[in-house]
């Protein structure tokens, strides 16, 4: 997701088709989307198949296609690419590094977030946002709906020690993230996130789609005024998290 989120930002500024041959570590973008995994099939797609508009975000106008993230989240993502360099490209290894990381302790947020006009403050390890219905059906997040329905997802944990975030992994593990008293969710059109404390235009690192940057204050997380032109399916199954 990460390879393809570097070409989608060109296809959607300039409006032009996009096809996608699956070939990342979770394809969460292409799984959603119904594409074939198999090559041979996804070429056949790119060959037969029509142009068809999906919704992207965008945070402080870069694209993301499945989530986009700071705090706690985006640091995982960054120690998991050492991980991978060093013992390879799979899901076993991308867990493994999920749980060594978190066990290095993390530091906590103090955010002023306006959801949709709405203030609030938020004090959290992690901000998540998510644009992909798969990915939310997968952990147990309501926001799945929401986002086939034209908005954004987020997800912030409130503040919680080291045994108790290895239990709230064990709860996505299991499909139940929703349920964790911990866990607080909401859906959205447009989100501002800035420093509820110190300087406002402070630089942070963003994950987008996996890959990580810098990014200054105050983060502007919407849906994209302008589609994705998918080549997909014109009708799909699409898979359902089990």
């Amino acid at each position: 997701d990460g390879t393809i989120n570097a070409v989608a930002q060109q296809a959607v500024a300039r409006g032009c088709a996009f096809g996608v041959l699956p070939q990342g570590t979770f394809n969460y973008f292409s799984r959603a989307h119904g594409l074939p995994a198999p090559v041979d099939e996804a070429l056949a797609l790119l060959l037969a198949g029509q142009p068809r508009a999906v919704q992207v975000g965008q945070v402080n106008g870069r694209v993301f296609l499945v989530n986009a993230s700071l705090g706690l989240y985006a640091r995982l993502l960054e120690e998991r690419e050492i991980f991978k360099a060093r013992y390879g490209r799979s899901r076993s290894v991308a867990m493994g590094a999920a749980l060594l990381t978190m066990l290095k302790g993390f530091r906590l947020w103090d955010l002023q977030v306006v959801d949709d006009g709405q203030p609030k403050r938020l004090r959290t390890p992690t901000l998540f946002v998510g644009n992909n219905p798969l990915q939310f059906e997968q952990v147990g997040v309501d926001e799945a709906a929401s986002v086939e329905d034209g908005e954004l997802g987020a997800i912030a944990l409130r503040p919680l020690g080291r045994l108790a975030m290895l239990g709230l992994l064990a709860q996505a593990a299991l499909g139940r993230l929703g349920e964790a008293a911990e866990v607080e969710s909401f859906a959205f059109r447009h989100l501002e996130v800035a420093p509820a404390r110190g300087p406002a235009n402070r630089r942070v690192r963003v994950a987008t789609d996996g890959e990580v940057q810098w990014m200054q204050m105050p983060l502007r997380f919407e849906v994209s005024p302008r589609p994705l032109w998918l080549v997909k399916p014109a009708a799909i199954e699409r898979e359902r998290a089990a």
